[in-house]
């Protein structure tokens, strides 16, 4: 599986899954979650990657959103932000 991330704005990403069945998605990292999280410490795209490959160790990529701002990941699973504050 690859996993391929676009930045096509300032808080604005496209990911792509190449997988046995392909996937798109447009994610929103806003300045203001970054700073939340990860005090601004990693690029935006870096953690785009990072949240993905979380993700996708939980589901697979077609049961992703294609469409999401990236705090939604939280919601779904409660370890996330612990876990994203803890990488370098």
């Amino acid at each position: 599986m690859n996993v391929e991330v676009k930045t096509i704005g300032d808080d604005d990403f496209l990911v792509k899954v190449n997988a046995a069945s392909s996937t798109e998605h447009r994610v929103t990292l806003t300045d203001v979650y970054w700073e939340q999280v990860w005090n601004r410490g990693l690029p935006k795209k870096e953690i785009i990657g990072r949240s993905f490959a979380f993700l996708l160790e939980r589901e697979s990529n077609s049961s992703i959103m294609r469409t999401f701002d990236l705090p939604v990941i939280q919601r779904y699973f409660g370890e996330y932000e612990r876990k994203a504050a803890t990488w370098k």
